[in-house]
């Protein structure tokens, strides 16, 4: 078999597995095999082909890293509401004592603090954070 075809059976084999891995390195890496596929019909050696790879390979991914697609994002899960389904939601405080309150909300007694620079008055307020069993409200 013919070198540049072993190199895209590589390379179609590393874009299956990118497909479950769900990242975009390993279709980097398919990439730079694609260039040794191309080096290979130019009629270059094997070495020849595999720097080739390896420097289209090592270049995509180096790209790829400084991309935004390649920066990987930490959101605050506590006040993310695609985590939460709580975060968003409104909630009635009666009275509170030192900035915080305790509340009935979806059946169960919630210890409710206020977030900073709301002031202490008792009406509805929506749901910011949730710190472990304790809801951060705001107005």
């Amino acid at each position: 078999m013919a070198d540049w075809i072993m190199w895209l059976i590589g390379a179609g084999v590393l874009v299956i597995l990118e497909l479950f891995s769900g990242t975009f390195y390993l279709l980097m890496i398919a990439i730079g095999m694609a260039a040794g596929a191309a080096t290979a019909l130019m009629r270059i050696d094997l070495p020849g082909q595999t720097l080739a790879a390896a420097v289209v390979g090592v270049i995509a991914t180096m790209l790829l890293r400084r991309s935004r697609f390649g920066k990987f994002q930490r959101t605050n899960a506590a006040a993310d509401p695609n985590v939460n389904i709580d975060i968003g939601q409104s909630v009635h405080v009666p009275e509170w004592q030192e900035r915080s309150a305790r509340v009935m909300y979806r059946g169960a007694m919630w210890d409710v603090e206020l977030a900073p620079g709301v002031p202490a008055q008792p009406g509805t307020f929506r749901i910011c954070e949730i710190r472990g069993s304790r809801l951060i409200v705001g107005a």
